[in-house]
């Protein structure tokens, strides 16, 4: 077995690569850029070494610096995550001319199937069923145009050598067609090095369903099953699971033997994913392999107990595969959610900044299941502006599915992150949804259920008075800590009232009666229900443990003036609790309204601006393209809302502008 392996990449599949490798009793050499000085990947290794800029493609994947880091550390082998230099023949080759061994594929499976040209040709010639497109090289937009005019539109133009969404575009019409494709070369460019675009017809009412397959150098494959990734957003993966609540014995068993045939048919060796669309009627066709390891692989692990990363050290290694077909059994049921540093409130756009806050839930077996997260970050590190905007991958394991879903929602809800936008309230109002708690969903389940934004969770009435029943609990706590304050005035004591008016968002006040005893307290709303709540917090606490009628509830709570700022299950509320007096008087109060930015055309992420497209004077029309702001690697169209004309124009190509800085003002 190897001594030393060198982890050519950074952030959280860094550092789960590290886990595996100190299981195994191998040392590990972790690389870094000016960015990453103090990342916890380069933390948790062994050694690092320092190999450039920020910019990945003056350093994660210029191969020479690699090499260089390999040979300073000594190290015998390379994984190289996903992303990056994984899928690239050339640092495999580099690899092998140097004899140091490649965490991965042979290089000509990498060469068949990474590249997803060349990949569906071979699938086409072994006669797997593919999805329609044209699989030549594609130079301009021109030709792009007339090609997806020939295929018909909807059209994917995708980046042949892309992964994670990058480089990808759905268009509708020519002019998508044409702002797609330069779009999707230029991330394509500067994401992988490679600017090569092909189209294929886009599927409507898909769903995304891939097999995990594992093979060794000895002739020897075999699947571990499905993950379900028809949650996306942009075509980059949010939600997944395995199983897939949508397939079948059957199909699972066709999909799995026809993924690893493809596999054996390249000589593949190491762990792989075959992914595929599949229609209602449960026919599937084959979109790509992906010659790596998936970002989803947590929950392929969770149901099988397999350690994917042991599985490709130990075949690096020579090994034979110590598992058989009959040996892959699925163990109840796993869900992932992708934490994102982006901000859903404002179109999902890309948030850096510090981590003021970084709490994930506890780890490890709880009664109904079992939590895991995988991540990268620390309280007090920096969401950099450079690399991939993913935070953590908090995945849950279940019996069942709805025991997943259950153990997922509590561990979203106790999930503690300030400082930057984050994705966390719309994956928690996803796994509410009852589309995906049916299980019946598809690739545009984001685009069909939240199709003008994310606009936060708008809770029933049940649980505004779960919550409502657990601010006034707490309130009483804070109002006898302040009651005990010292230096009051002699023979004066301050009393607790137990009246109280709580109002939950813009929800209608309810009046309430709390009495408490030492386990808890009983609240009593005008309509005659009462509600009996317990639990453990104290004032200053950001994360309350609550049950209400015996069920738990977990918030997360700051204070603001005459009560809190909870979230729970994806709702950011304002709960005031007062005094009835207090609420009498709160009710004159007049409205505070936000200012008036119709006029205004602000950026909505830090990031860089790469062209601006109208000038002052020009008149623009609803929905023509104003200008590009590029951030974490990819390019944003920022367009005119309505008809108007542009009066100033703030920013030019090559500033650097943050949240809500004016870029143009209207006349």
């Amino acid at each position: 077995m190897f001594d030393k392996i060198l982890i050519a990449n950074r952030g959280e599949i860094a550092c789960r690569v590290i886990k595996t490798a100190r299981k195994m009793g191998i040392k590990t050499v972790a690389v870094y850029s000016d960015a990453d000085k103090n990342a916890l990947h380069v933390e948790m290794a062994d050694e690092a070494i320092h190999i450039g800029p920020p910019q990945a493609n003056q350093s994660y994947i210029v191969i020479d610096k690699i090499m260089d880091a390999i040979r300073q550390s000594g190290a015998q082998a390379v994984h190289p995550g996903y992303g990056f230099l994984s899928e690239n023949p050339k640092f495999a080759e580099a690899l092998e001319a140097a004899g140091v061994a490649f965490i991965g594929p042979p290089v000509k499976a990498i060469e068949a199937m990474g590249d997803k040209i060349t990949s569906k040709k071979i699938a086409q010639e072994a006669n797997v069923s593919t999805v329609p497109g044209y699989m030549g090289l594609i130079e301009d937009a021109d030709e792009a145009v007339k090609i997806s005019g020939e295929v018909g539109y909807p059209v994917m133009i995708k980046a042949s050598a892309g992964g994670g969404g990058k480089g990808m575009r759905i268009a509708w019409n020519d002019e998508e067609a044409r702002e797609g494709f330069q779009s999707s070369k230029n991330e394509a460019a500067s994401s992988f090095g490679d600017d090569r675009i092909f189209i294929e017809k886009f599927v409507t009412q898909p769903r995304h369903i891939e097999i995990q397959v594992l093979c060794d150098a000895h002739g020897n494959g075999i699947y571990l099953n499905e993950r379900e990734c028809s949650i996306q957003r942009r075509n980059q993966k949010v939600v997944e699971e395995a199983p897939s609540p949508f397939l079948d014995e059957a199909t699972r068993k066709a999909m799995g033997e026809q993924s690893v045939a493809l596999a054996k048919a390249v000589g593949y060796a190491s762990a792989g994913t075959v992914e595929f669309i599949v229609d209602g009627d449960r026919n599937f066709y084959f979109l790509e392999m992906n010659t790596r390891l998936q970002v989803e692989h947590p929950v392929t692990e969770l149901i099988t107990g397999v350690d994917l990363v042991e599985q490709m050290i130990r075949v690096a290694n020579g090994e034979p595969l110590s598992i058989t077909q009959d040996d892959v059994k699925i163990n109840g049921w796993a869900i992932e959610n992708r934490l994102y540093a982006e901000d859903p409130y404002r179109g999902f756009l890309p948030s850096i900044g510090r981590l003021t806050r970084y709490r994930p839930p506890a780890e490890g077996a709880l009664l109904d299941g079992i939590v895991r997260n995988d991540t990268g970050v620390f309280e007090g590190g920096e969401i950099s502006m450079y690399y991939d905007p993913m935070i953590a991958k908090l995945c849950t394991w279940g019996k069942t599915r709805g025991e997943a879903i259950e153990t997922m929602r509590n561990a979203l809800d106790s999930f503690e992150v300030e400082g930057i936008g984050h994705n966390l309230p719309f994956v928690a109002a996803v796994m509410d949804h009852p589309k995906f708690i049916s299980g019946d969903m598809t690739t545009a389940f984001i685009a069909e259920e939240y199709p003008d934004g994310f606009h936060g969770v708008d809770l029933g009435e049940e649980s505004l008075k779960r919550i409502a029943a657990a601010a006034a609990a707490m309130n009483r706590v804070a109002e006898i800590r302040r009651a005990r304050i010292s230096g009051t005035i002699d023979n004066h004591e301050r009393k607790v009232g137990e009246s109280w008016v709580v109002q939950a968002g813009g929800e209608v006040p309810w009046p309430l009666i709390i009495k408490a005893d030492k386990s808890g307290s009983d609240v009593s709303f005008e309509d005659g229900t009462t509600v009996r709540v317990e639990g453990d917090w104290t004032p200053g606490d950001t994360l309350a443990r609550m049950t209400v009628n015996g069920t738990p509830l977990v918030l997360k709570v700051d204070k603001i003036t005459h009560g809190f700022r909870i979230r729970s299950r994806g709702a950011d509320l304002k709960v005031h609790v007062r005094t009835p007096r207090q609420a009498e008087l709160a009710a004159l109060m007049p409205e505070k309204l936000p200012p008036d930015t119709s006029k205004l055309l602000l950026c909505p992420m830090p990031g860089l601006i790469v062209k601006v497209n109208v000038a002052a004077g020009d008149e623009v029309q609803e929905g023509q393209a104003l200008c590009t702001v590029e951030a974490m690697k990819m390019e944003n169209i920022l367009r005119a809302e309505k008809t108007g004309v542009v009066s100033k124009v703030n920013a030019a190509a090559g500033d650097s502008l943050a949240v809500d800085d004016v870029i143009m003002e209207f006349e």
